[in-house]
């Protein structure tokens, strides 16, 4: 099954760590995501720019609206995703807990529809 780890950043925590801080947690994400590959979990990843960067486009009555920013208000924000293989939900969780970026925000782990 796959399923999707959406890393969410605490601004605030993203903004008191140090240089050397993030630069330890990028290590262990690139070491992390070789170790996946070796293992045949790993299918995709990448990081996301600064949520100042992001349109949202909402289509009502047939017109395509677009504001600045992401979609919701909040002190945390969408900032990469993992897509893995796993045997089942408790190997994803396993998978998930091992991810450094844990330390700055929260993963949100959905397995996908399948489509």
């Amino acid at each position: 099954m796959r399923y999707l780890c959406l890393f969410y950043i605490d601004q605030t925590l993203a903004d008191a760590a140090s240089k050397e801080e993030w630069a330890e947690i990028d290590r262990e994400s690139l070491a992390s995501n070789e170790e996946l590959q070796r293992s045949g979990h790993y299918l995709a990843s990448n990081a996301l720019a600064d949520p100042k960067t992001a349109k949202t486009l909402r289509v009502r009555a047939g017109k395509a609206s677009w504001t600045d920013g992401p979609f919701a208000e909040t002190k945390e924000h969408l900032g990469g995703f993992l897509l893995i293989e796993a045997k089942n939900l408790a190997e994803a969780m396993e998978i998930a807990e091992r991810d450094s970026l844990a330390r700055m925000g929260a993963i949100e782990l959905r397995e996908t529809a399948g489509f």
